[in-house]
């Protein structure tokens, strides 16, 4: 469930998540899940984050949001990432646009 969970800073271990989805879950579990995997980075989704992408657990974990002004409800910025042929990774941002009155007189 570690993808549909959240990370949470103040959180050791397993959290309750207070969207009603899922868990929390913090820095530990992180670096848990990447040594008994051997793997280096985990990339999620599925949450706001205001810059398009943003980093926990000491850069152990990324979190990727693409849709700019999500719902309308939203100024967050939308990111993406590449990673190249030497797992060197980066990132594009995608501001959000500007608010437009929907009516003009």
């Amino acid at each position: 469930d570690l993808l549909w969970s959240d990370p949470d800073k103040d959180v050791q271990g397993w959290g309750e998540n207070d969207r009603g989805v899922s868990f929390t879950f913090g820095a530990d579990v992180v670096s848990k899940f990447l040594n008994r995997h051997d793997l280096d980075l985990i990339c999620r989704a599925h949450q706001v984050v205001e810059d398009g992408y943003e980093f926990f657990a000491k850069r152990q974990l990324v979190t990727l949001f693409s849709a700019p002004n999500y719902c309308g409800e939203f100024d967050n910025a939308g990111g993406m990432m590449s990673v190249d042929e030497t797992l060197m990774c980066s990132f594009q941002i995608l501001k959000p646009s500007e608010k437009k009155a929907k009516y003009q007189y």
